[in-house]
């Protein structure tokens, strides 16, 4: 059975560090400091994040570094204004893990009130990664008069790059429901293995030994 916690998960994220460690060497070689310092940035919030996190799935940790990646490859080579997919790859994705790792940890303590009423749990976090990236594009907006580059390309790019968090905040909120759904296995797998008040280990084995 699928498992978002397994541990290789957590190996994967660390190779994924390896990587913009790699990339931040090469950059620096050709002496581009800039985005040296962007994939730096970019290296520091994903190892701090794989390292001291210990409340989500492992598969969390991996989606994040992912996150890092992609973001930090955007950010040095300018990829986000090149021909291609990669600037709405980034908004889809980009959302969709800081939404499934912001709505783990805020709803952790309400998930199991959530359990009976899973649509309102999918609607709750998707709601949140919806105004994250309803955020992310006010940011992009505003940084259109402070930076040289113009990063807002008109309202059709605006309308695409909301549709694409919006997806990426539902396939969250879905993946996140799944965690519920495990962690509340796991929780009752050990109520069950959990011996029954009123009846101590040592009466049982008395009555065993005494019947034989």
């Amino acid at each position: 059975m699928w498992n978002t916690d397994w541990k290789g998960y957590r190996t994967a994220a660390w190779i994924g560090q390896a990587l913009l460690a790699v990339a931040i060497a090469v950059v620096l070689f050709k002496g581009q400091w800039l985005p040296a310092a962007a994939l730096a940035g970019f290296l520091v919030i994903s190892y701090l994040f794989v390292a001291f996190e210990r409340k989500l799935p492992t598969l969390f940790d991996l989606i994040f570094v992912i996150a890092a990646l992609i973001n930090a490859g955007g950010w040095a080579w300018d990829l986000y204004n090149q021909p291609g997919p990669y600037d709405e790859i980034a908004h889809f994705y980009t959302i969709f893990a800081i939404t499934l790792a912001v709505g783990f940890l805020l709803y952790d303590e309400l998930m199991e009130s959530f359990y009976t009423h899973r649509l309102l749990f999918v609607i709750t976090i998707a709601s949140l990664g919806i105004a994250l990236g309803a955020l992310w594009e006010v940011a992009e907006w505003l940084a259109d008069f402070v930076t040289p580059k113009q990063i807002v390309s008109g309202l059709f790019d605006t309308i695409t790059d909301i549709m694409l968090d919006s997806a990426g905040a539902i396939i969250a909120a879905l993946l996140n429901l799944r965690g519920l759904h495990e962690r509340s296995l796991a929780k009752a797998s050990n109520a069950s293995a959990q011996p029954k008040p009123g009846k101590p280990q040592y009466a049982e084995e008395s009555r065993a030994t005494g019947s034989s």
